[in-house]
C-alpha cells in the first residue's frame, strides 16, 4: 500500500485558482430541494462557495416527480431541473441482462438516463444556442451526472470534469454491483479530461479500476465549522438530550450515524460491544440511522442482551439535531468497512470529538483523523474485527483528559484542512489545470 503524507503542513492547500471568473456547469443529481445524501450536501456547499468567489455557476439536477420548479435563481446559483418522461416502455427493449435484472428499480435507470439527456439538451439547446450564453468547464458528479456532462461535452467541445464521490464497485462492497453502471464509471473516466476525487484511499481504488492515472486529482470535502460549532450548543440541551436516551452523567455516551449497511460497519459494532462492556460497563452507545439492517442489529442486540447498553434509533433527524446529537455525546465511533471520504467524521471532529474509525480498505477516514502525535485526533481500528473496535474505543474510554485533547485537536484539524473555502479553491486549481 502507498503511503501518503495525508497529515503535513501544507495539507490539501498547495495550490489556489488566481485566474478570472469561471462559468461553471454542474451535472448533479442532487440539489436543494432534493438531497437524500453527502453527494447533495456537497454539491450544495461548493456551487455556493464558488458564486461568492465571483464565479458564475449553473446547477442540472433531478426533477422530483416533475413537480420542483424547472428553472430558478438559487442563491445566486442558475438552477435548472428539466421535466422528464417515463423512458422504461422503450429503454427496456435496448437492455442487457444486468438492467433487466433491476425488475422494479429499472424505472429509476430510466430517470437517470432521461434527466441527462434532458439536461445536456438544455445546456447545448436552450443556454448555449438560443440564450448565446458560454461556459469554460463542466462538472458532472458520479454515475449519476456523468452522462450528461460527456453528452455536452461533445456537442459543446468543452473541458469535462469527473467528480468520482464513491464507485459502485465499492458501493456493492467490493462484489462488483451492476456491470452497467461499472461501465458508465469507466467510461466517464476515459471521457473526462479530469477526474477528482475525495481521498487518496478514492485515487488507489481508481487506479485500481483502470481510470487513467495521470488524470486523477485528490480534494478532500469540507464542512462549515461555525456551523458545526460545539460552543454554541447549551449544556441544558445536551443534558436533556443524554437523559432522553437514559445515559447517566457518569457514563459515556457513544455514538454511531449512517446508514444501516454493510459496509458501514454497524453489525461488528455490535459485536464489539461485548468486549467494550466487561472493561468499561458504564457506556451507553447511542446508534442513529436508517438502512437494511435494522432487523439484524436488532437481533444482535437480543443474542447478546444489550439492551441496557444499546439504543438504536431508525429515523432520519433535522441537521441541527444530528448536530446537538454529536455535541451530547463523548466518542464518535464510525468503524465503516468502506468510506470514500467520511463527512460525519469531518462532522464529529468539528464538533470537538475524538472519534474512532475503519482505517482499513478504502478509507477517508483514514485520512482525516491522525492516530498518534501532538496532533492525534482519534483512533484508528481494524473495522473488520470486532475485537480491534473495542480495543480502540477503549483507548478512548481510559482517560476523559484524553478525549478532550483529541476533540481540541480534531475541531483545528478542520480548520487547517477541512473547510469550503478550501475545497472550493483546491477545485478551481484543478479545473485551471484543463481549461482551453
Amino acid at each position: 500500500m502507498k503511503i501518503f503524507n495525508f497529515y503535513g503542513e501544507d495539507g490539501m492547500n498547495s495550490n489556489s485558482y488566481n485566474g478570472g471568473e469561471l462559468r461553471i456547469a454542474h451535472f448533479t443529481w442532487e440539489f436543494p430541494p432534493a438531497i437524500w445524501g453527502g453527494l447533495g450536501t456537497f454539491a450544495t456547499e461548493l456551487t455556493q462557495k464558488q458564486v461568492s468567489m465571483g464565479h458564475d455557476v449553473t446547477v442540472f439536477a433531478v426533477n422530483t416527480e416533475n413537480r420542483l420548479t424547472p428553472e430558478e435563481n438559487w442563491h445566486g446559483i442558475k438552477v435548472f431541473r428539466p421535466k422528464t418522461l417515463d423512458l422504461t416502455p422503450g429503454l427496456i427493449l435496448f437492455s442487457n441482462n444486468d438492467l433487466r435484472s433491476w425488475g422494479e428499480h429499472f424505472p429509476f435507470f430510466s430517470q437517470v438516463v432521461g434527466y441527462n439527456v434532458m439536461s445536456a439538451s438544455t445546456l447545448v439547446h436552450t443556454l448555449v444556442e438560443e440564450r448565446g450564453e458560454n461556459y469554460d468547464i463542466i462538472d458532472a458528479h458520479d454515475w449519476l451526472g456523468i452522462i450528461g456532462g460527456m453528452i455536452a461535452k461533445r456537442e459543446l467541445d468543452l473541458p469535462l470534469i469527473f467528480h468520482v464521490h464513491s464507485t459502485e464497485y465499492g458501493r456493492s462492497g467490493g462484489t462488483g454491483g451492476s456491470p452497467t453502471i461499472n461501465y458508465i464509471e469507466k467510461e466517464g473516466g476515459e471521457e473526462a479530461d479530469g477526474v477528482i476525487t475525495v481521498s487518496y484511499a478514492m485515487k488507489e481504488e481508481l487506479e485500481r479500476l483502470g481510470f487513467p492515472k495521470n488524470k486523477i486529482r485528490v480534494c478532500w470535502n469540507g464542512i462549515d465549522p461555525y456551523k458545526y460549532n460545539p460552543d454554541v450548543i447549551p449544556q441544558e440541551q445536551r443534558r436533556l438530550l443524554r437523559k432522553q436516551y437514559g445515559v447517566r452523567d457518569e457514563e459515556v455516551f457513544l455514538f454511531f450515524i449512517g446508514r444501516l449497511v454493510s459496509v458501514k460497519g454497524c453489525e461488528q459494532l455490535i459485536h464489539a460491544m461485548p468486549h467494550v462492556i466487561r472493561e468499561y460497563p458504564n457506556v451507553k452507545l447511542v446508534m442513529l440511522g436508517v438502512g437494511d439492517l435494522e432487523y439484524s442489529i436488532r437481533a444482535l442486540i437480543d443474542r447478546y442482551n444489550l439492551h441496557s447498553y444499546v439504543t438504536l434509533r431508525t429515523e432520519f433527524v433535522s441537521e441541527q439535531e444530528r448536530i446537538l446529537h454529536y455535541a451530547a455525546s463523548d466518542i464518535v465511533v464510525l468503524p465503516s468497512l468502506y468510506e470514500p471520504f467520511g463527512i460525519v467524521c469531518t462532522e464529529a471532529m468539528a464538533m470537538a470529538k475524538p472519534v474512532v474509525v475503519g482505517a482499513r480498505g478504502t478509507s477517508g477516514m483514514r485520512e482525516q483523523v491522525i492516530p498518534n502525535g501532538d496532533k492525534q485526533c482519534g483512533i484508528h481500528i481494524n473495522p473488520f474485527d470486532p475485537e480491534d473496535i473495542a480495543w480502540g474505543i477503549m483507548q478512548l474510554l481510559e482517560s476523559e483528559e484524553k478525549r478532550i485533547w483529541m476533540g481540541r485537536n480534531g475541531r483545528q484539524r478542520v480548520f487547517e484542512e477541512f473547510t469550503w473555502d478550501a475545497v472550493a479553491e483546491d477545485t478551481l486549481a484543478i479545473y485551471s489545470e484543463f481549461l482551453r
